[in-house]
């Protein structure tokens, strides 16, 4: 075992978060086929016992391949709206995927306020609670078309390090268009070094800014390397580790159970 195959069959409770990137196909709609593998893969962790809840972005990408003459619409209203129609999609898609394994899936959409109020998360977190404990995975998105702020900068990263806190998760797992953090810009360096563990994580920061591997949000995502730091900093803080990986490998999950696939583990 290594440490991120020993984090996973230690935990019981686990975050898994998906980025646009990650969810969007090469034609920039969702991935039906990887979310239907990835449900396999969280299916058999379920079965061991293991409770899952999912932080899935792509409620965008879902709008545009519903409503592709909005592409080019910059409005603010327009992107609200895309993503009021995308969410729909996102979550037929994920239905579709834990359907034929006898799992039923809850939507839960979030904003920034309903952290701030003890009333509201006191609910989230019964919530939370009662689904998993009846077998029901919760897929917990932000509620963009209210949430301007997130639209504008997204952070999903962050949501998904929050909803790891709320729910007093064991593990967070960020899957991601990239392999984890690596010692230099990858893009620019042939020689980077993908860095397997990470226990200083304001060291890690730094490194991040000397060394211009900040990463980018690509086509469709909203956040780059820097929010991954920050969530494995703000989870860190509550003795949460976290793992960061490429979720568009094949059968990333079982990859990162067994110990052969890649990643970087963020601990204490």
């Amino acid at each position: 075992m290594n440490t991120i195959s020993e984090l996973i069959a230690k935990a019981r409770k686990i975050v898994i978060k998906f980025g646009s990137n990650t969810l969007a196909g090469s034609n920039g709609r969702i991935n039906d086929t990887l979310l239907a593998e990835f449900a396999e893969q969280a299916f058999s962790l379920i079965k061991q016992g293991k409770q899952i809840v999912i932080v899935s972005s792509g409620a965008q990408v879902a709008g545009l391949s519903a409503m592709g003459k909005w592409e080019r619409k910059r409005d603010i209203h327009y992107r609200q709206a895309l993503c009021a129609v995308g969410q729909v999609k996102l979550m037929d898609a994920w239905e579709r995927a834990f359907t034929p394994l006898g799992i039923h899936i809850a939507q839960i959409l979030l904003t920034r306020d309903d952290f701030a109020d003890n009333t509201r998360t006191l609910n989230m977190r019964n919530t939370l609670f009662t689904l998993v404990d009846e077998g029901i995975v919760p897929i917990i998105n932000e509620n963009d078309t209210v949430s301007v702020e997130e639209i504008k900068i997204g952070d999903n990263d962050t949501l998904a390090a929050q909803s790891a806190i709320l729910w007093s998760a064991d593990l967070l797992i960020l899957f991601s268009d990239i392999d984890g953090l690596y010692d230099k810009n990858p893009k620019e360096n042939n020689d980077a070094k993908l860095v397997s563990e990470v226990r200083d994580i304001s060291a890690a920061k730094n490194s991040v800014k000397t060394s211009g591997n900040d990463g980018g949000a690509g086509e469709f995502g909203t956040g780059g390397i820097v929010t991954k730091l920050d969530a494995a900093q703000r989870i860190m803080g509550y003795g949460i580790p976290m793992i960061l990986a490429h979720g568009t490998r094949t059968r990333a999950l079982d990859a990162l159970v067994s110990g052969t696939g890649q990643g970087t583990a963020f601990i204490i």
